[in-house]
Parts: C-alpha cells; sequence; structure tokens
C-alpha cells in the first residue's frame, strides 16, 4: 500500500518481510528482512514491482528467486483513482455555482492550481486537467466533479434569505419528471 503522492512522485520506502528460514537441523522459522524499495513515479494500483533476487530461497543451490510486490493504494480521503486517472469531488456554494468564481484545488502531487469555475456550473459536470493525472508516458488527467452545498437555514434571516430566492426565481427542478 501506498500514497497516491508516491505515484505522482516516486518514493523510496522500506518494507519489513518475514521470510521462512531452515536451519541446519531442518527445522523452519521464520526471519525478518527488511529490504529499501524504490517505487517509481507513475506506478498505477495493480502493478507489479519485480525486485530481482529477493524472493524465497532457490532448491538445492539454486538462486533465490524474484519477489513481487502488487501496488495498491491507501485511500485518500479527497481522490479517487481510476486507472491512471484521479477525481476530485470540489464542494461549491450555490452562488459560486450559478455565478462563477475561482477556486484553488489540491493536487496529488502536493501543489495546488487556480480553476476558474465557469458562470452556471452544474453539480457532476466533469472539468478535465488535461494531464494532471498520475503521470507517466501517457499521463493520466485530474477530473474535478463540483459538488453543490446548500447551507443551512437554522436562523430566521437565512430561512428568509431561501424564500427570498423562492420568490425571485419560477424554478421547478423536477420539471423533466412530469409523465
Amino acid at each position: 500500500m501506498i500514497d497516491l503522492a508516491d505515484a505522482y512522485n516516486g518514493a523510496k520506502r522500506t518494507i519489513a518481510l518475514h521470510m521462512p528460514t531452515q536451519n541446519a537441523n531442518g527445522h523452519v522459522s521464520t526471519q525478518e528482512r527488511k529490504l529499501d524499495v524504490s517505487i517509481p513515479k507513475g506506478i498505477k494500483a495493480g502493478q507489479n514491482l519485480r525486485l530481482a533476487g529477493q524472493g524465497g530461497p532457490g532448491m538445492g543451490t539454486g538462486a533465490a528467486g524474484d519477489l513481487y510486490l502488487e501496488i495498491d493504494f491507501h485511500p485518500n480521503p479527497i481522490y479517487r483513482v481510476d486507472g491512471k486517472d484521479v477525481y476530485l469531488d470540489l464542494p461549491l456554494a450555490p452562488w459560486e455555482a450559478a455565478l462563477g468564481t475561482t477556486v484553488n484545488i489540491p493536487t496529488p502531487a502536493g501543489s495546488t492550481l487556480e480553476l476558474k469555475i465557469p458562470a452556471g456550473t452544474a453539480a457532476g459536470r466533469k472539468m478535465r486537467l488535461k494531464e494532471k493525472g498520475i503521470p507517466s508516458k501517457e499521463a493520466g488527467d485530474l477530473y474535478v466533479v463540483p459538488n453543490i452545498v446548500l447551507p443551512s437555514a437554522d436562523t430566521d434571516a437565512q430561512k428568509e434569505a431561501y424564500q427570498s430566492l423562492e420568490k425571485a426565481f419560477d424554478f421547478n427542478p423536477r420539471t423533466h419528471l412530469k409523465g
């Protein structure tokens, strides 16, 4: 398990393995081995890293086998990964979506990007940031998916503001449901 940032930037990690060993009397026990692993930039979930000669011992005088590490990502609270594409759900206030705005979004590489949200942005509309996904020969894309978040109406003034909106707009979000 690696962090998504490791796929963007590459990394070095130390892993501990518990390998079976056999003593001169033929008794089997486990021995801990630590290995330094280089995680290449652009690795994807499901890919294997091959560590030549780091697997189990060979039979008789045979050389040790290879160790294969299958890569997967730790769950991330703000990103979803699909192959080499990465998705970010972006919360927006209704007025930001309606009027447009500019927001700073974090990237999995650890930087931030300024993103212009056009006026009239609908929830669920995917905005593609080309080649900002997992880097590789053909880099993936970063998709920002707007999610309209409604402020609560806890006070009388907030309730009145929603009632004013209701009166200002001739809007029925369910018109397409009429049969």
